[in-house]
């Protein structure tokens, strides 16, 4: 099983690389009229139901503190996020959308229920739910296993 396990894992890494690549490609050009990056949009969305940490947006995220940190202090001065305090920690202050935030996000809409739409009629309900709970799956096992 190790050479069939070997190339498993080297084919689903390859898969899922490509496949960020394309999520980021598409991303760009969905966040680019609404005066976002794909990163801002990625970050501004962690935040849109409950203000969060930095460093809880960066668990969430799978990426650094640091990256985070450098775009949620972009989205503030651009307007678009602010900082409120955290009852539960004093220096990690809260990271929110603000109404312009909110906008921009809003005016992303279209563009992606139209690509869910075209991706559900490609793939199929049912497919893409499988799809979806394949990768869960995945990246629970992988945390699973960073963790030993």
């Amino acid at each position: 099983m190790t050479q069939e396990a070997t190339r498993l894992l080297s084919g689903t890494a390859l898969a899922v690389f490509r496949l960020n690549g394309q999520f980021l490609d598409v991303s760009e050009r969905m966040a680019r009229p609404a005066g976002l990056t794909a990163a801002r949009w990625q970050v501004l969305g962690a935040v849109l139901h409950e203000p969060l940490p930095v460093s809880g947006i960066a668990r969430a995220m799978g990426i650094t503190r640091q990256s985070v940190q450098r775009i949620a202090d972009l989205l503030v001065d651009q307007g678009l996020a602010e900082y409120a305090p955290n009852p539960a920690h004093s220096r990690a202050k809260l990271l929110l959308p603000t109404d312009q935030g909110r906008e921009a996000i809003r005016r992303i809409g279209p563009a992606h229920r139209d690509l869910a739409e075209r991706l559900a009629e490609e793939l199929g309900s049912e497919e893409f739910t499988r799809v979806l709970d394949s990768l869960e799956r995945l990246s629970a096992a992988l945390e699973r296993l960073a963790a030993e």
